[in-house]
């Protein structure tokens, strides 16, 4: 139990570190000076989901579900 417990310590370390990195490549969600022009209707902003924006919102929320997931059996495991 001990091993299973150590690996999944492991996993949850990497895990905090991709999401940290993940989270800082994302632009943030001002559309600045953009939108009082009306040009924030571009082709980009009408297909996120395919871009590499898209892409990182994707794998953020996976790693976040992963992160509570692992938490989770590591807190109950402790409790036990």
């Amino acid at each position: 139990m001990a091993v299973l417990k150590t690996i999944l310590t492991i996993v949850l370390v990497l895990i905090c570190i991709a999401l940290t990195v993940i989270i800082l490549m994302q632009e943030g969600k001002s559309a600045g000076l953009g939108a009082l022009a009306g040009s924030s209707d571009s082709y980009w902003s009408k297909n996120k989901g395919r871009s590499m924006e898209g892409v990182l919102v994707k794998a953020t929320r996976v790693m976040v579900i992963l992160f509570i997931v692992i938490s989770c059996v590591l807190n109950i495991g402790s409790i036990a």
